[in-house]
């Protein structure tokens, strides 16, 4: 990639979307089916006005067959993107909602301290998070729900305050949802 931000997703026959990831400039794509001859597994979708360069199989073969490190810089790519997708298999699979969502809003409010009234503004629509993080909307719009009844957040609109960082970050980990749960 060039420029831009290009999001690479599967649709579902019933037309749910899983997003995999988000990538920009210097990024590469579609590793997969230049070593193995297969297919795409998902499908690449620009989300702003992108560049990217198209090189052909047997010329970036050649190239990794006379450059090794250019093979190692795509193995290395290869596997953050699999210890990615194993993050996101763990989470689909072992997660709640209401964890995943405290994960992603963790990682998304900027400063790393444990601040309260930290503000995150969210680009992304209810069914846009939910594709991300493997649901669908009418979950994402309970968990932000739970997580404001739990005092962790306040909603205003697309803004989201973090009210108390370390109950989100307990809901991140997997230790609020019993501890609130059982005063709802």
């Amino acid at each position: 990639m060039v420029s831009g931000r290009i999001e690479v997703r599967q649709v579902s026959l019933r037309g749910r979307e899983q997003v995999f990831h988000t990538e920009g400039p210097g990024a590469t794509l579609g590793e997969g089916p230049l070593f193995d001859g297969g297919g795409y597994i998902a499908s690449a979708v620009a989300l702003e006005r992108s560049r990217v360069l198209f090189l052909p199989r047997e010329e970036v073969l050649a190239l990794c067959r006379r450059r090794p490190e250019v093979a190692l810089a795509i193995l290395a790519a290869l596997a953050r993107r699999l210890r990615r997708f194993a993050e996101m298999v763990g989470d689909l699979a072992f997660r709640p909602v209401a964890e995943r969502l405290a994960r992603y809003l963790d990682r998304a409010a900027t400063s790393p301290a444990p601040v309260t009234g930290l503000v995150i503004h969210l680009e992304l629509t209810q069914a846009q998070l939910a594709a991300r993080l493997g649901t669908v909307r009418e979950l994402i719009a309970r968990a932000l729900a739970h997580l404001e009844r739990a005092g962790a957040i306040r909603r205003q609109g697309r803004r989201i305050v973090i009210r108390d960082r370390a109950r989100l970050r307990a809901y991140a980990r997997g230790e609020g949802t019993a501890r609130v749960s059982a005063t709802e």
